[in-house]
């Protein structure tokens, strides 16, 4: 794996370890996490609401989630910028496989 992608791929491990409990109960669960990294910081406060939900995942969840808010910050705006294109790109990835399985369904 190159180095520019890496910290992006660290990233991502965390959301595939803890996303399902931290966005349970979620609508969209790519819009809850395009608004914890839609600035240049992380939204630790967004975050901390999200784990409130979750009283019962929070002391698996919320070690994870401020460490991979500390190393969002710390990433350069391009990998930011990569890391909020992987979410829309998953989003849309998602959204086709749905469509695949539901026409797959009438068939």
């Amino acid at each position: 794996m190159s180095p520019t992608q890496e910290p992006v791929h660290r990233l991502a491990q965390g959301v595939r370890i803890h996303g399902s409990e931290l966005l349970a109960g979620a609508t969209d669960p790519h819009d809850e996490l395009m608004s914890l990294v839609w600035g240049p910081r992380f939204d630790r406060d967004h975050a901390l609401q999200l784990v409130a939900r979750q009283p019962e995942a929070a002391a698996r969840t919320l070690p994870a989630l401020l460490a991979a808010a500390d190393h969002f910050d710390a990433l350069h705006a391009l990998a930011q910028s990569r890391l909020r294109r992987l979410i829309v790109r998953h989003r849309a990835l998602r959204a086709a496989g749905a469509a695949q399985a539901s026409l797959g369904a009438r068939a």
